[in-house]
């Protein structure tokens, strides 16, 4: 088919005057080409099925979408499966990505009721590994830590708030950090 086909132009300016007809011509000389597109991105037919379905329902409803001084029809209406099943393929992606999300919420059937008890057991002694090694720190390096970690804090805020230099807090966090690993990693 040439890529200006005067058939195409007379179907559409049909179409545009709401000829059903022209519509059912216009089907029949792209459906196939349109559905071979669609199948070739989407890779399922059903929803080969439903992009081509819907590239042509948007033809039908806005028929003036079609400018003949931009380009050939054929063009025109290929380029807009071919958006349409990139829209799928989108739309597809999301689902199977949200569907994957809520999949991880449940609970392994399978799962060892001993793995979550020994977790526990471990969290409970680590936490007193942290505030005993927490309580080894000079004052000012706690200070620093707490108004970091507990309050949130930035290191300019802190400087600010206690009156000394930043490069001081800077140093007090290190230190304190340092100490920290290695009184944790003597109590493992």
């Amino acid at each position: 088919m040439p890529p200006d086909d005067p058939d195409d132009l007379a179907l559409h300016r049909r179409l545009v005057s709401g000829d059903r007809d022209a519509f059912d011509d216009l089907y029949r000389r792209y459906a196939p080409t349109a559905y071979g597109v669609a199948y070739r991105l989407v890779g399922q037919q059903l929803l080969a099925q439903d992009v081509v379905h819907d590239a042509f329902l948007a033809l039908w409803r806005v028929p003036e979408a079609f400018d003949p001084t931009r380009g050939a029809f054929r063009t025109f209406f290929l380029s807009l499966v071919h958006h349409r099943a990139v829209d799928t393929i989108r739309r597809e992606e999301r689902l199977r990505a949200r569907t994957e999300r809520a999949a991880n919420l449940e609970p392994l059937v399978d799962e060892d009721p001993a793995d979550t008890v020994t977790e526990r057991s471990y969290l409970g002694i680590r936490r007193t590994q942290v505030r005993s090694a927490l309580d080894e720190l000079s004052a000012d390096q706690r200070r620093v830590l707490e108004m970091a970690y507990d309050e949130g804090k930035t290191q300019v805020r802190i400087a600010r708030e206690l009156g000394i230099p930043l490069g001081t807090v800077k140093t007090r966090t290190l230190a304190a950090m340092r100490k920290l690993r290695t009184l944790l990693e003597d109590d493992e």
